[in-house]
């Protein structure tokens, strides 16, 4: 009888999914840094400054956790927290250019976290894997 757990997707992505937080988690600890810190980050260089609860949904982290990072991220100086002018009641949040080197060194990390995580694969199966999991995700955030 064939190993059924082994074969299905599901149970392959779930695993491999486990393995590559370790590796990540790892790989920004070394660095004094979290995921979120690295979501946080990247948020705000790709669509600039935001608010606490933009980031949040940009970055599907929950508002508790959102605002710890934030804090995180303003003591070491790597954001910057100012009141939006339109509403006193609401934090805008930017990056500084402290935060935009941490960024560069967090990207540095998990480049090297994906080339561990994905070293038997060609370069060829790399692009393709990476574009299946996009049509994956694309397909199930759609609903």
């Amino acid at each position: 009888m064939p190993a059924r757990l082994t074969t299905k997707p599901s149970w392959l992505l779930t695993q491999l999914a486990v393995h590559a937080h370790r590796l990540a988690s790892d790989g920004f600890g070394a660095v004094g840094a979290r995921g979120y810190h690295y979501r946080i980050l990247a948020a705000l260089d790709e669509f600039g400054v935001a608010s606490q609860a933009e980031l949040g949904r940009r970055t599907n982290m929950d508002r508790s956790d959102v605002v710890a990072a934030i804090n995180q991220l303003a003591e070491q100086g790597y954001v910057e927290r100012t009141p939006d002018p339109g509403d006193r009641r609401r934090n805008m949040v930017s990056l500084t250019e402290a935060g935009n080197r941490q960024l560069r060194q967090l990207d540095r990390t998990l480049d090297k976290v994906q080339d561990d995580l994905l070293e038997p694969l060609s370069a060829e199966d790399r692009q393709t894997l990476t574009r299946l999991l996009a049509q994956l995700l694309v397909h199930h955030h759609r609903g």
